[in-house]
């Protein structure tokens, strides 16, 4: 099973978003795209699909940006996934093959099984769960960088 890489994307993006939003602030994706490098326009088509998967909210223009459209901790991995790749499917459609037989409904039953259980995993996961907090070192790296 593979999700894509849009997917990636679109976690990196909603954990910085995260991170970095304060209360009525916005995110700015040339923002994000500078800070982890993925490409401005590509990473304006993903954030696009999590604005219609009421993810995020955008506001266009000068001081325009992104806003998270609930509590981080309310956002699943599977909404995020299935906002970018769509739904999880995994159908080998096997069981209407009569020259494959039992063997064919054992196999779709077995990818169906798999299937349900990754979208169980994902939609258990909360992305809040992948934020990971700036060490102190790093906290107080940044904090000279600001001071010059």
């Amino acid at each position: 099973m593979k999700t894509s890489r849009s997917a990636g994307y679109g976690l990196v993006a909603i954990c910085y978003i995260a991170k970095n939003e304060t209360k009525g602030s916005l995110v700015n994706s040339n923002e994000i795209s500078e800070k982890h490098g993925i490409p401005l326009e590509y990473l304006l088509k993903i954030l696009q699909q999590l604005v219609r998967g009421n993810i995020l909210k955008s506001k266009r223009g000068p001081r325009g940006g992104f806003s998270l459209s609930k509590p981080v901790n309310k956002i699943s991995v599977a909404e995020v996934m299935e906002s970018i790749d769509g739904p999880t499917n995994i159908d080998l459609g096997l069981s209407d093959l009569k020259q494959v037989g039992k063997s064919g409904e054992l196999m779709d039953k077995l990818f169906n099984n798999a299937g349900a259980a990754y979208t169980s995993v994902l939609s258990g996961a909360m992305v809040s769960s992948l934020i990971v907090a700036p060490s102190p070192k790093a906290k107080a790296k940044s904090k000279k960088v600001t001071k010059k």
